[in-house]
């Protein structure tokens, strides 16, 4: 094997910036920090394990987002920890001698899959193909032998952008086509680096993956609403919207939600965790969310720019809770987002009579 093929590109990351990962790491998975150094001493084990990164039908999007996201540099601390023995984005080899790597580590050490992209299956699968192979093929002869996949991007865990209607290629996400072995979601468009980096790091402390919701996305990162901890509920709560992008609600950071946001119906760690140097995601910065973690986003959560028609409650949990003890005691049994602009709006004429 291409010894260059599993080396991190340029200097390694130092001691403080590799405990600032396992940190972020912990905090997402929310575990405490005497957590820590198990942490650390998983992720710097000699015997780092052997990763294969496929990558389908994408925008290699989600190996862009992890490449470039520092502070600290978080593709350098999984490329520590992991031996990335093939990988299109970023490996040396090329041609013949990159698939030599790729089969030399199928056949020969146990490893971790992680697939990037939707795989088409119309028409023989024709519509991607890599070394004369289709995705279907390539999925087929590796999924079988590895110790768990990771479906890595909201395509390689429901299909995502390919598979909105009509769904020419007839593309599918990873558990569509494979059985038997474990497989873990972390869907996003592109999906938080944090999410992928403690689902790593659990499975190498812990020898497991981390648990799953009924999508197998990592409860840790997507065990909740965003609308339950977005920084702008409380707007929502008290009945203020932006009406339209530009106007002076916009500029005072009131709910999106009328304006087109999709974060009562989508689960995500983005409000905790978020994204860049700059600690920012898209509804703080302005912006509505597009549901994009969720299965068929394209479809079902468009057009982008008009609210939602209800919101859905939660299928179980704290929040739960709370919202049917509220529609109780106001005796209102329709969706919460008519409790909530209601309570709003009576507020704001309360105040105007007084």
């Amino acid at each position: 094997m291409a010894d260059t093929v599993n080396r991190t590109p340029g200097p390694q990351l130092d001691r403080r910036g590799f405990l600032r990962g396992c940190t972020m790491a912990a905090a997402a998975l929310g575990l405490s920090d005497a957590i820590i150094p198990k942490l650390a001493e998983a992720a710097a084990t000699a015997d780092r394990p052997r990763v294969i990164w496929l990558h389908f039908q994408e925008c290699t999007g989600c190996t862009e987002s992890l490449l470039r996201a520092s502070h600290p540099d978080l593709a350098r601390l999984i490329l520590d920890i992991i031996s990335l023995d093939y990988h299109e984005t970023i490996m040396a080899a090329a041609g013949h001698q990159a698939e030599q790597n790729l089969m030399e580590t199928v056949e020969k050490h146990p490893f971790i899959l992680v697939v990037e992209g939707a795989i088409p299956t119309k028409d023989g699968g024709i519509y991607c193909k890599i070394a004369g192979k289709t995705a279907m093929d390539i999925l087929a002869e590796v999924a079988p032998r590895a110790s768990a996949i990771i479906a890595i991007g909201t395509c390689a865990s429901f299909g995502g952008v390919q598979a909105a209607a009509p769904n020419p290629t007839g593309a599918v996400g990873v558990q569509d086509l494979v059985n038997g072995t474990p497989i873990v979601n972390i869907s996003g468009c592109p999906p938080n680096p944090i999410s992928f980096l403690g689902t790593i790091l659990h499975y190498l402390t812990f020898k497991r993956l981390p648990a799953l919701d009924s999508l197998n996305r990592p409860l840790f990162a997507y065990g909740r609403r965003i609308h339950d901890h977005c920084e702008r509920r409380a707007h929502f709560d008290e009945g203020r919207f932006v009406e339209q992008y530009g106007d002076e609600f916009h500029k005072l950071g009131y709910c999106l939600y009328k304006v087109g946001c999709k974060g009562p119906e989508t689960f995500a760690n983005c409000p905790a965790v978020r994204f860049n140097d700059v600690g920012v995601w898209p509804v703080s910065v302005g912006h509505g969310c597009t549901g994009c973690t969720e299965p068929g986003f394209w479809d079902t959560m468009t057009p982008f720019y008009e609210r939602l028609p209800m919101v859905k409650l939660p299928v179980s949990g704290i929040v739960q809770d709370v919202d049917k003890t509220g529609k109780t005691i106001l005796g209102v049994a329709g969706a919460a987002i008519g409790v909530h602009a209601v309570v709003g709006i009576g507020k704001r004429l309360i105040k105007g009579k007084s």
